[in-house]
């Protein structure tokens, strides 16, 4: 089995599509609508073809509850992983990211955390090379 497509809850797909291409760099993978249902995938610029993530909407009472709870507990929505944490932090910082904690060295990796302006935090991570 693999992993292939997984989801993050936003409250505007729009908003979320702007920040994760532009802001993270990542690109567009799927975009279609269906009446009010739009889906719409990004994926890594480094692998296009591989795993993707759904931004999807957060008008389900349950995903917008949920997204709050997770967010409210400081909890990362997503995990991103890189092989340079401080050079993508001042990448995605100087494109307007807002960081609630820089680059910090913790057990087997550096981390640091963002909001992604669609109510979620993300954790961007490098694992330690020993």
């Amino acid at each position: 089995m693999k992993i292939k497509l997984t989801s993050v809850y936003v409250d505007d797909q729009e908003k979320a599509l702007r920040f994760y291409t532009q802001v993270l760099g990542f690109v567009k993978k799927a975009d279609f609508s269906n009446g009010p249902y739009r889906w719409l995938t990004v994926a890594s610029a480094d692998e296009p073809d591989g795993t993707e993530l759904q931004l999807a909407r957060n008008d389900n009472p349950a995903a917008k509850a949920y997204q709050q709870a997770i967010f409210q507990q400081n909890q990362p929505a997503a995990m991103f992983f890189t092989d340079n944490v401080k050079g993508d932090y001042e990448r995605i910082k100087a494109r307007g990211a807002e960081f609630t904690m820089p680059p910090t060295d913790v057990t087997g990796s550096t981390i640091a955390m963002l909001k992604d302006t669609c109510g979620n935090l993300i954790q961007v991570t490098e694992l330690k090379r020993w």
